[in-house]
Protein backbone atom coordinates (compact mmCIF):
# COMPACT_ATOMS: atom_id res chain seq x y z
CA UNK A 1 0.00 0.00 0.00
CA UNK A 2 1.27 3.49 -0.93
CA UNK A 3 -0.10 6.05 1.50
CA UNK A 4 0.72 9.23 -0.47
CA UNK A 5 1.39 8.52 -4.17
CA UNK A 6 1.77 12.24 -4.98
CA UNK A 7 5.03 12.43 -3.06
CA UNK A 8 6.14 8.81 -2.82
CA UNK A 9 5.84 8.31 -6.59
CA UNK A 10 6.88 11.83 -7.63
CA UNK A 11 8.91 12.26 -10.81
CA UNK A 12 12.57 12.48 -9.66
CA UNK A 13 13.24 15.81 -11.39
CA UNK A 14 10.26 17.44 -9.69
CA UNK A 15 11.41 16.03 -6.36
CA UNK A 16 14.88 17.52 -6.78
CA UNK A 17 13.34 20.97 -7.37
CA UNK A 18 11.26 20.54 -4.22
CA UNK A 19 14.32 19.49 -2.24
CA UNK A 20 16.43 22.42 -3.45
CA UNK A 21 13.69 24.90 -2.54
CA UNK A 22 13.41 23.30 0.90
CA UNK A 23 17.17 23.41 1.41
CA UNK A 24 17.40 27.09 0.49
CA UNK A 25 14.56 27.95 2.84
CA UNK A 26 16.18 25.91 5.62
CA UNK A 27 19.52 27.72 5.32
CA UNK A 28 17.80 31.11 5.39
CA UNK A 29 15.75 30.12 8.44
CA UNK A 30 18.73 28.73 10.35
CA UNK A 31 20.83 31.82 9.58
CA UNK A 32 18.11 34.18 10.79
CA UNK A 33 16.91 32.28 13.87
CA UNK A 34 19.62 29.96 15.24
CA UNK A 35 22.85 31.65 16.44
CA UNK A 36 24.73 28.34 16.39
CA UNK A 37 24.11 27.91 12.66
CA UNK A 38 24.61 31.60 11.88
CA UNK A 39 28.14 31.38 13.28
CA UNK A 40 28.86 28.14 11.42
CA UNK A 41 27.65 29.56 8.12
CA UNK A 42 29.50 32.84 8.65
CA UNK A 43 32.72 30.96 9.47
CA UNK A 44 32.38 29.11 6.16
CA UNK A 45 31.27 32.22 4.26
CA UNK A 46 28.10 30.51 3.10
CA UNK A 47 24.54 31.75 2.56
CA UNK A 48 21.56 30.33 0.69
CA UNK A 49 22.61 32.18 -2.49
CA UNK A 50 25.41 29.66 -3.08
CA UNK A 51 22.90 26.81 -3.45
CA UNK A 52 22.43 26.50 -7.21
CA UNK A 53 21.96 22.71 -7.13
CA UNK A 54 21.65 19.96 -4.55
CA UNK A 55 25.35 19.16 -5.04
CA UNK A 56 26.11 22.50 -3.38
CA UNK A 57 25.00 21.02 -0.06
CA UNK A 58 28.63 19.95 0.32
CA UNK A 59 29.47 23.61 0.94
CA UNK A 60 27.35 23.57 4.11
CA UNK A 61 28.52 22.57 7.60
CA UNK A 62 27.75 19.31 9.38
CA UNK A 63 25.85 18.96 12.66
CA UNK A 64 26.86 16.29 15.20
CA UNK A 65 25.33 14.71 18.27
CA UNK A 66 27.90 16.56 20.41
CA UNK A 67 26.53 19.84 19.01
CA UNK A 68 23.03 18.84 20.10
CA UNK A 69 24.19 17.91 23.59
CA UNK A 70 26.18 21.13 23.94
CA UNK A 71 23.09 23.15 22.96
CA UNK A 72 20.71 21.35 25.35
CA UNK A 73 17.89 22.13 25.92
CA UNK A 74 16.77 24.90 23.52
CA UNK A 75 19.89 26.00 21.63
CA UNK A 76 18.65 24.74 18.27
CA UNK A 77 15.12 26.10 18.51
CA UNK A 78 14.22 27.83 15.23
CA UNK A 79 10.78 29.18 16.11
CA UNK A 80 9.14 31.02 19.02
CA UNK A 81 8.95 28.82 22.11
CA UNK A 82 5.18 29.22 22.37
CA UNK A 83 4.76 27.37 19.08
CA UNK A 84 6.21 24.13 20.54
CA UNK A 85 3.49 21.59 21.33
CA UNK A 86 5.55 18.45 22.06
CA UNK A 87 9.08 17.49 23.11
CA UNK A 88 10.99 14.22 22.83
CA UNK A 89 14.49 13.26 23.91
CA UNK A 90 16.98 10.54 23.21
CA UNK A 91 17.26 7.55 25.52
CA UNK A 92 21.02 7.94 25.91
CA UNK A 93 22.48 7.03 29.30
CA UNK A 94 25.54 9.29 29.32
CA UNK A 95 25.81 13.07 29.12
CA UNK A 96 23.00 15.42 28.16
CA UNK A 97 20.17 13.96 26.05
CA UNK A 98 19.44 15.24 22.56
CA UNK A 99 16.17 17.14 22.27
CA UNK A 100 13.63 17.31 19.46
CA UNK A 101 10.99 20.05 19.78
CA UNK A 102 7.87 19.88 17.61
CA UNK A 103 5.44 22.49 16.36
CA UNK A 104 1.94 21.41 15.35
CA UNK A 105 3.11 21.30 11.73
CA UNK A 106 6.04 19.05 12.76
CA UNK A 107 3.59 16.65 14.39
CA UNK A 108 1.56 16.55 11.18
CA UNK A 109 4.74 15.83 9.20
CA UNK A 110 5.58 13.05 11.66
CA UNK A 111 2.09 11.58 11.33
CA UNK A 112 2.47 11.63 7.54
CA UNK A 113 5.94 10.05 7.51
CA UNK A 114 4.87 7.29 9.91
CA UNK A 115 1.66 6.62 8.00
CA UNK A 116 3.81 6.04 4.91
CA UNK A 117 6.11 3.83 6.99
CA UNK A 118 3.39 1.57 8.39
CA UNK A 119 1.60 1.47 5.04
CA UNK A 120 4.85 0.20 3.54
CA UNK A 121 4.46 -2.78 5.86
CA UNK A 122 0.91 -3.36 4.70
CA UNK A 123 -0.99 -1.45 7.40
CA UNK A 124 -4.54 -0.39 6.45
CA UNK A 125 -7.52 1.05 8.31
CA UNK A 126 -8.70 -2.54 8.86
CA UNK A 127 -5.68 -3.44 11.01
CA UNK A 128 -5.35 -3.74 14.78
CA UNK A 129 -1.87 -2.46 15.63
CA UNK A 130 -0.27 -3.56 18.90
CA UNK A 131 2.30 -0.87 19.60
CA UNK A 132 5.00 -2.18 21.96
CA UNK A 133 7.48 0.65 21.46
CA UNK A 134 8.07 2.64 24.63
CA UNK A 135 5.89 5.71 25.16
CA UNK A 136 7.12 8.86 26.89
CA UNK A 137 10.15 10.92 25.87
CA UNK A 138 11.31 8.09 23.56
CA UNK A 139 9.97 8.71 20.05
CA UNK A 140 9.13 5.09 19.14
CA UNK A 141 5.78 4.72 20.85
CA UNK A 142 4.38 8.11 19.85
CA UNK A 143 5.59 7.82 16.26
CA UNK A 144 4.01 4.43 15.59
CA UNK A 145 0.84 5.57 17.39
CA UNK A 146 0.52 8.72 15.26
CA UNK A 147 1.13 6.79 12.05
CA UNK A 148 -1.42 4.07 12.74
CA UNK A 149 -4.07 6.62 13.74
CA UNK A 150 -3.42 8.64 10.57
CA UNK A 151 -4.05 5.54 8.49
CA UNK A 152 -7.23 4.92 10.49
CA UNK A 153 -6.14 1.63 12.08
CA UNK A 154 -7.14 0.61 15.61
CA UNK A 155 -4.21 1.12 18.01
CA UNK A 156 -3.43 -0.86 21.16
CA UNK A 157 -0.99 1.49 22.98
CA UNK A 158 0.73 -1.24 25.02
CA UNK A 159 4.18 0.35 25.37
CA UNK A 160 7.02 -2.02 26.28
CA UNK A 161 7.25 -4.67 28.98
CA UNK A 162 4.61 -6.74 30.83
CA UNK A 163 5.04 -9.57 28.36
CA UNK A 164 2.30 -11.83 29.76
CA UNK A 165 -0.22 -9.04 29.26
CA UNK A 166 1.11 -8.36 25.75
CA UNK A 167 0.41 -11.97 24.79
CA UNK A 168 -3.03 -11.93 26.41
CA UNK A 169 -4.03 -8.78 24.51
CA UNK A 170 -2.57 -10.14 21.28
CA UNK A 171 -4.89 -13.14 21.56
CA UNK A 172 -7.99 -11.44 22.96
CA UNK A 173 -8.04 -8.39 20.67
CA UNK A 174 -6.93 -10.13 17.48
CA UNK A 175 -3.79 -8.09 16.84
CA UNK A 176 -2.89 -8.10 13.14
CA UNK A 177 0.22 -5.90 13.19
CA UNK A 178 3.05 -5.67 15.75
CA UNK A 179 5.38 -2.70 16.24
CA UNK A 180 8.42 -2.98 18.57
CA UNK A 181 12.17 -3.61 18.52
CA UNK A 182 13.14 -6.83 16.73
CA UNK A 183 14.80 -8.20 19.86
CA UNK A 184 11.57 -7.71 21.83
CA UNK A 185 9.57 -9.40 19.07
CA UNK A 186 11.76 -12.47 19.54
CA UNK A 187 11.43 -12.28 23.31
CA UNK A 188 7.65 -12.21 22.97
CA UNK A 189 7.91 -15.27 20.73
CA UNK A 190 10.01 -17.12 23.32
CA UNK A 191 7.50 -16.37 26.06
CA UNK A 192 4.63 -17.41 23.82
CA UNK A 193 6.27 -20.75 23.14
CA UNK A 194 6.87 -21.35 26.86
CA UNK A 195 3.21 -20.52 27.52
CA UNK A 196 1.97 -22.93 24.89
CA UNK A 197 0.80 -20.16 22.54
CA UNK A 198 1.20 -20.85 18.82
CA UNK A 199 1.69 -17.39 17.33
CA UNK A 200 1.31 -18.79 13.83
CA UNK A 201 -2.34 -19.50 14.57
CA UNK A 202 -3.06 -15.89 15.62
CA UNK A 203 -4.14 -13.11 13.23
CA UNK A 204 -0.86 -11.19 13.65
CA UNK A 205 0.64 -11.38 10.15
CA UNK A 206 2.92 -8.35 9.79
CA UNK A 207 5.24 -6.23 11.86
CA UNK A 208 7.33 -3.06 11.62
CA UNK A 209 10.53 -3.33 13.64
CA UNK A 210 13.32 -0.83 14.26
CA UNK A 211 15.28 1.20 16.85
CA UNK A 212 18.23 -1.24 16.67
CA UNK A 213 20.24 -2.91 13.89
CA UNK A 214 19.11 -6.42 12.99
CA UNK A 215 20.20 -8.98 10.46
CA UNK A 216 18.44 -10.78 7.64
CA UNK A 217 18.67 -14.00 9.63
CA UNK A 218 16.96 -12.31 12.56
CA UNK A 219 14.17 -11.29 10.19
CA UNK A 220 13.77 -14.90 9.07
CA UNK A 221 13.61 -16.04 12.70
CA UNK A 222 10.83 -13.55 13.49
CA UNK A 223 8.89 -14.40 10.35
CA UNK A 224 9.13 -18.12 11.07
CA UNK A 225 8.01 -17.85 14.69
CA UNK A 226 5.02 -15.61 13.95
CA UNK A 227 4.18 -16.67 10.42
CA UNK A 228 4.35 -12.97 9.50
CA UNK A 229 6.11 -10.54 7.20
CA UNK A 230 8.66 -8.50 9.14
CA UNK A 231 9.61 -5.03 7.84
CA UNK A 232 12.56 -2.86 8.78
CA UNK A 233 11.92 0.81 9.62
CA UNK A 234 14.40 3.58 10.39
CA UNK A 235 14.45 6.90 12.15
CA UNK A 236 16.13 8.76 14.96
CA UNK A 237 15.09 11.21 17.64
CA UNK A 238 17.33 13.96 16.30
CA UNK A 239 15.57 14.07 12.93
CA UNK A 240 11.93 13.37 13.82
CA UNK A 241 11.80 9.89 15.35
CA UNK A 242 10.83 6.80 13.36
CA UNK A 243 9.57 7.58 9.87
CA UNK A 244 12.71 8.60 8.01
CA UNK A 245 12.71 5.45 5.87
CA UNK A 246 10.94 2.11 5.60
CA UNK A 247 10.73 -1.16 3.72
CA UNK A 248 7.93 -1.93 1.30
CA UNK A 249 6.58 -5.36 0.39
CA UNK A 250 9.74 -6.05 -1.64
CA UNK A 251 11.81 -6.05 1.62
CA UNK A 252 14.80 -4.87 -0.39
CA UNK A 253 16.04 -1.58 0.99
CA UNK A 254 14.30 1.20 2.91
CA UNK A 255 12.52 3.97 0.98
CA UNK A 256 13.57 7.39 2.28
CA UNK A 257 10.87 10.08 2.57
CA UNK A 258 12.93 12.37 0.36
CA UNK A 259 10.45 15.22 0.20
CA UNK A 260 10.89 15.56 3.98
CA UNK A 261 14.51 14.52 4.53
CA UNK A 262 17.50 15.00 2.23
CA UNK A 263 19.95 12.08 2.55
CA UNK A 264 23.67 11.82 1.80
CA UNK A 265 26.31 9.12 2.17
CA UNK A 266 29.75 10.40 3.16
CA UNK A 267 33.16 8.99 3.96
CA UNK A 268 33.14 9.03 7.79
CA UNK A 269 36.83 9.96 7.90
CA UNK A 270 37.10 12.70 5.27
CA UNK A 271 33.48 13.92 5.29
CA UNK A 272 33.45 13.84 1.47
CA UNK A 273 30.33 12.70 -0.36
CA UNK A 274 30.53 9.19 -1.79
CA UNK A 275 29.18 8.01 -5.16
CA UNK A 276 25.84 6.22 -5.19
CA UNK A 277 26.18 2.60 -4.15
CA UNK A 278 29.26 3.05 -1.96
CA UNK A 279 28.97 2.26 1.73
CA UNK A 280 29.51 5.10 4.21
CA UNK A 281 27.94 7.25 6.90
CA UNK A 282 24.35 8.41 6.46
CA UNK A 283 23.83 12.18 6.75
CA UNK A 284 20.33 13.69 6.89
CA UNK A 285 19.00 17.23 6.47
CA UNK A 286 15.44 18.07 7.53
CA UNK A 287 13.69 19.97 4.72
CA UNK A 288 10.36 20.90 6.30
CA UNK A 289 10.86 20.89 10.07
CA UNK A 290 10.04 24.03 12.07
CA UNK A 291 10.91 23.38 15.73
CA UNK A 292 14.46 22.03 15.69
CA UNK A 293 15.50 21.58 12.04
CA UNK A 294 18.94 20.11 11.41
CA UNK A 295 21.45 20.73 8.66
CA UNK A 296 23.58 17.78 7.46
CA UNK A 297 23.21 15.74 10.64
CA UNK A 298 25.80 12.97 10.93
CA UNK A 299 23.84 9.93 12.07
CA UNK A 300 26.87 7.64 12.54
CA UNK A 301 24.82 4.91 10.86
CA UNK A 302 26.53 2.98 8.07
CA UNK A 303 24.50 2.33 4.91
CA UNK A 304 24.51 2.90 1.15
CA UNK A 305 21.95 3.98 -1.46
CA UNK A 306 20.17 1.56 -3.79
CA UNK A 307 19.14 3.36 -6.98
CA UNK A 308 17.59 0.55 -9.01
CA UNK A 309 13.84 0.83 -9.58
CA UNK A 310 11.62 -0.76 -6.97
CA UNK A 311 8.67 -2.80 -8.15
CA UNK A 312 6.35 -1.23 -5.58
CA UNK A 313 5.98 1.95 -7.67
CA UNK A 314 7.72 4.36 -5.29
CA UNK A 315 10.40 6.50 -6.91
CA UNK A 316 12.22 7.49 -3.71
CA UNK A 317 15.82 6.41 -3.20
CA UNK A 318 16.31 3.41 -0.95
CA UNK A 319 18.96 2.95 1.71
CA UNK A 320 20.39 -0.46 2.50
CA UNK A 321 19.44 -1.78 5.92
CA UNK A 322 22.08 -0.67 8.42
CA UNK A 323 25.45 -2.39 8.39
CA UNK A 324 26.23 -0.95 11.84
CA UNK A 325 27.39 2.34 13.31
CA UNK A 326 30.66 4.17 13.24
CA UNK A 327 30.45 4.54 16.99
CA UNK A 328 29.55 0.93 17.87
CA UNK A 329 32.18 -0.50 15.56
CA UNK A 330 34.46 -2.79 17.51
CA UNK A 331 38.17 -2.81 16.69
CA UNK A 332 39.52 -6.19 17.72
CA UNK A 333 43.26 -6.53 17.16
CA UNK A 334 43.06 -4.11 14.27
CA UNK A 335 40.00 -5.69 12.64
CA UNK A 336 36.80 -3.62 12.32
CA UNK A 337 33.79 -5.62 13.49
CA UNK A 338 30.12 -4.72 13.86
CA UNK A 339 27.90 -6.71 16.25
CA UNK A 340 25.44 -7.16 13.39
CA UNK A 341 28.09 -9.14 11.48
CA UNK A 342 28.45 -11.54 14.40
CA UNK A 343 24.67 -11.81 14.62
CA UNK A 344 24.40 -12.62 10.93
CA UNK A 345 26.89 -15.48 11.25
CA UNK A 346 25.41 -16.73 14.51
CA UNK A 347 21.78 -16.93 13.45
CA UNK A 348 22.67 -19.19 10.53
CA UNK A 349 23.78 -21.92 12.95
CA UNK A 350 21.18 -24.44 14.08
CA UNK A 351 20.87 -25.01 17.81
CA UNK A 352 21.37 -21.42 18.99
CA UNK A 353 18.77 -19.08 20.43
CA UNK A 354 18.47 -15.48 19.12
CA UNK A 355 20.20 -14.08 22.20
CA UNK A 356 23.90 -13.34 22.54
CA UNK A 357 26.36 -11.12 24.39
CA UNK A 358 29.76 -9.91 23.21
CA UNK A 359 32.32 -9.41 25.99
CA UNK A 360 35.59 -7.67 25.10
CA UNK A 361 38.60 -7.59 27.42
CA UNK A 362 42.41 -7.48 27.30
CA UNK A 363 44.71 -10.32 28.28
CA UNK A 364 47.96 -10.07 30.25
CA UNK A 365 49.79 -9.15 27.05
CA UNK A 366 47.36 -6.23 26.54
CA UNK A 367 45.86 -7.88 23.47
CA UNK A 368 42.15 -7.68 22.80
CA UNK A 369 40.08 -10.77 23.50
CA UNK A 370 36.51 -11.32 22.34
CA UNK A 371 34.23 -13.78 24.12
CA UNK A 372 30.81 -14.54 22.72
CA UNK A 373 28.11 -15.79 25.07
CA UNK A 374 25.51 -17.70 23.08
CA UNK A 375 22.27 -19.17 24.33
CA UNK A 376 21.68 -22.74 23.23
CA UNK A 377 18.27 -24.21 22.54
CA UNK A 378 16.91 -26.31 25.38
CA UNK A 379 17.19 -29.61 23.50
CA UNK A 380 20.81 -28.93 22.56
CA UNK A 381 21.83 -27.81 26.04
CA UNK A 382 20.62 -31.05 27.58
CA UNK A 383 22.46 -33.04 24.92
CA UNK A 384 25.77 -34.86 25.30
CA UNK A 385 28.87 -32.83 26.08
CA UNK A 386 30.54 -33.84 22.83
CA UNK A 387 27.66 -32.38 20.81
CA UNK A 388 27.90 -29.09 22.70
CA UNK A 389 31.61 -28.99 21.96
CA UNK A 390 30.87 -29.55 18.28
CA UNK A 391 28.41 -26.66 18.35
CA UNK A 392 30.87 -24.38 20.12
CA UNK A 393 33.61 -25.25 17.64
CA UNK A 394 31.31 -24.63 14.69
CA UNK A 395 30.35 -21.16 15.98
CA UNK A 396 34.01 -20.23 16.52
CA UNK A 397 34.93 -21.50 13.05
CA UNK A 398 32.04 -19.79 11.25
CA UNK A 399 32.81 -16.41 12.80
CA UNK A 400 36.53 -16.73 12.22
CA UNK A 401 35.95 -17.58 8.56
CA UNK A 402 33.51 -14.70 8.00
CA UNK A 403 35.16 -11.98 10.11
CA UNK A 404 38.81 -13.07 10.14
CA UNK A 405 39.09 -12.85 13.91
CA UNK A 406 39.48 -15.52 16.55
CA UNK A 407 36.94 -15.60 19.38
CA UNK A 408 36.10 -17.68 22.41
CA UNK A 409 32.54 -19.00 22.56
CA UNK A 410 30.75 -19.72 25.82
CA UNK A 411 27.53 -21.69 25.48
CA UNK A 412 24.95 -20.74 28.10
CA UNK A 413 21.51 -21.95 29.11
CA UNK A 414 18.32 -20.65 27.49
CA UNK A 415 17.11 -17.33 28.96
CA UNK A 416 20.33 -16.78 30.94
CA UNK A 417 21.17 -13.61 28.96
CA UNK A 418 19.21 -10.59 30.17
CA UNK A 419 16.29 -9.55 27.98
CA UNK A 420 15.04 -6.03 27.36
CA UNK A 421 11.71 -4.61 26.23
CA UNK A 422 13.65 -1.86 24.46
CA UNK A 423 16.98 -1.92 22.67
CA UNK A 424 18.95 -5.07 23.42
CA UNK A 425 22.35 -4.68 25.09
CA UNK A 426 24.72 -6.72 22.95
CA UNK A 427 28.21 -5.57 23.95
CA UNK A 428 30.14 -5.28 27.22
CA UNK A 429 33.51 -3.64 26.59
CA UNK A 430 35.70 -4.16 29.66
CA UNK A 431 38.61 -2.35 28.01
CA UNK A 432 36.99 0.96 28.98
CA UNK A 433 36.66 0.09 32.67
Amino acid sequence: MIFNPEYECMEPGARKKLQLAGLKNLVETLYERVPFYRKKLDDMGVKSEVLHSLNDIEKLPFTTKDDLRDLYPHGLLACPKDRIVEVHMSSGTTGKPVVDEYTQKDIEIWRESMARTLAGGGCTRDDIVQNCYGYGLFTGGAGAHYGAMTIGAEVLPMSSGNTARQLMVMQDFGTTMLTCTPSYALYLAEEAQDSGIDLRKLPVCKGCFGAEPWSENMRKEIEDRYGMKAYDIYGLTEIIGPGVSFECEAQNGLHINEDLFYPEIIDPESGKSLPRGEKGELVITTLTKEGTPLLRYRTRDISCFMDETCGCGRTTVRMHRLFGRTDDMLIIRGVNVFPSQIEQALFAIEGTEPAYLIVISRDESHLDELELHVEVKKDFFSDETKNLEKLRYRIETEIKNSLQIGIKVKLVEPKSIERSAGKAKRVIDKRKM
